[in-house]
């Protein structure tokens, strides 16, 4: 049979399916997203964030005032100064920073940025973040270490996207920054931050 009559043929249902078929064929019976359990979101969001591809690590508190000695704490775990990049975010403002030196302009060596992102996606464990005077974008990118405060999850990356008016820019982040263009050896902290930390509130 020449290659045109099995095209023909195919065509016309008068050949075998391939394997090729048959394995298409099953990627359009699976789920297009894989399976979330609303009981269990907050499980789901904090294993996605500690896959080898995210590599993040994680901490929660119970409300923003207990941010500063969560904070603290990570900055001894990570031999780091109580140097920190901070976004003009009154809920921050409202902290007792006792200890820290704070700044709200990110330089370009930056070991340490605060920031506050609208939620996280329990699916991928993605962080989603909104620009606003606020919430400034630069020291996400720029800091060696990115500490994360995640106040809300949510199951799927489209439960993430609001209706209506949105901010002039959004973003999402799924883990640390890394590249394999060098050696084809994995290398982090490539293309923005080296290590994430994340904290859960609330």
């Amino acid at each position: 049979m020449s290659a045109r009559d099995a095209i023909l043929a195919r065509l016309t249902g008068g050949a075998k399916p391939s394997a090729i078929d048959v394995e298409a064929a099953a990627l359009l019976i699976a789920p297009e997203r894989p399976p979330v359990d609303p009981a269990a979101l907050e499980e789901t969001f904090l294993a996605r964030l500690t896959l080898p591809s995210v590599a993040a690590t994680i901490d929660a508190v119970a409300s923003f005032a207990d941010l500063p000695a969560a904070i603290a704490r990570y900055c001894a775990d990570q031999g780091l100064q109580r140097t920190l990049c901070i976004p003009p975010d009154p809920r921050l403002a409202a902290c007792d920073w006792t200890g820290f030196t704070l700044h709200d302009s990110a330089a370009p060596d930056e070991p340490a940025a605060l920031a506050i992102a609208r939620c996280g996606v329990a699916e991928t464990g993605s962080l989603v973040f909104e620009t606003a005077p606020e919430a400034p974008m630069l020291p996400n990118f720029l800091a060696l270490h990115h500490i994360v405060v995640v106040p809300q999850v949510v199951a799927y990356l489209e439960d993430a996207v609001l209706a209506g008016t949105h901010p002039r820019a959004h973003y999402w982040v799924t883990g640390v920054s890394g590249t394999t263009d060098i050696e084809g050896t994995y290398v982090r902290g490539a293309h923005g931050p080296r290590f994430l930390h994340v904290i859960r509130i609330g």
